[in-house]
């Protein structure tokens, strides 16, 4: 957190020159509201790493290997879309960066002051945007202690027009996001629910339910089988027939899952 008490911001370069991204580096070192999560050399690097960190800012030249910086824009299905600060040494793209709502545009070379000067800007409305954030979070928690009803532990309950089904946990075989909703897949019925995947993550029952991509929840007693496909990824083959690939980001926490998952069923 940093001393407004936000959290810091998620950063992400993404230069195929060596040396700018090494200065960038060095600069943002100097600030303590920024974490760097990552830092890509070409425009396939750079959507694969957004798609799984989702970033609060990044940092996007235009002309590189693969993709160029509007090309990545245009593949990412991110929602929220992390803010954007062109650094390029090319003018003539001013114009276009500013259509797709870029907060920022450094044409190399540009001093150091130009630098902080651009991302004070941008600390500011990302702090604006999580503050927003939270006040709407805060307003749905409030509405929803006030008119729902209690429900039974375990149990999801979904508003579907003037009813209300209740899905057993038990039941769920995963989860998939999809837009502004989730789909909620059991064996006989898909639920699309309005819920975020993170707030779904956070009440789900850790014991059996493990998040495998930021897009993807699995309940661990419809998984046949899980299996390493190497580059810190598994695959997920589970009971109805579906194969589920996991997020690189998610290792750590599948690792120690599926651990701690063999050792219960050795006591069992």
């Amino acid at each position: 957190m940093n001393l407004n008490g936000m959290r810091k911001i998620r950063t992400i370069i993404v230069d195929d020159e060596p040396l700018a991204r090494a200065r960038v580096e060095k600069l943002l070192d100097q600030l303590p509201y920024i974490q760097l999560v990552s830092s890509c050399k070409n425009g396939k690097e750079a959507w694969e790493k957004i798609t799984d960190y989702r970033p609060d800012l990044i940092l996007l030249d235009v002309q590189m290997p693969y993709f160029n910086g509007f090309e990545v824009l245009e593949k990412l299905e991110a929602n929220p879309m992390p803010f954007v600060i062109f650094i390029t040494a090319f003018d003539q793209y001013a114009l276009k960066a500013f259509d797709i709502h870029a907060i920022d545009y450094l044409l190399k070379p540009y001093d150091d002051d130009r630098f902080f000067s651009a991302l004070e800007f941008a600390r500011k409305q990302i702090e604006l945007k999580q503050k927003a954030f939270l006040h709407e979070k805060m307003v749905q928690m409030i509405d929803q202690y006030q008119v729902e009803e209690p429900v039974e532990e375990n149990t999801i309950r979904i508003k579907d027009k003037d009813r209300v089904i209740l899905v057993d946990q038990q039941d769920v075989i995963y989860v998939a996001s999809f837009g502004n909703y989730v789909k909620i897949h059991t064996k006989n019925k898909i639920h699309l629910y309005r819920q975020t995947m993170q707030t779904l993550a956070e009440n789900l029952d850790k014991r059996f339910f493990l998040r495998i991509h930021r897009s993807l929840i699995v309940n661990s007693n419809f998984i046949e089988v899980p299996k390493y496909l190497g580059n810190n990824q598994y695959v997920f083959h589970l009971t109805n027939g579906r194969e589920l690939i996991s997020s690189r980001s998610y290792k750590s926490d599948i690792q120690t899952f599926l651990e701690e998952l063999e050792l219960k069923r050795k006591i069992h």
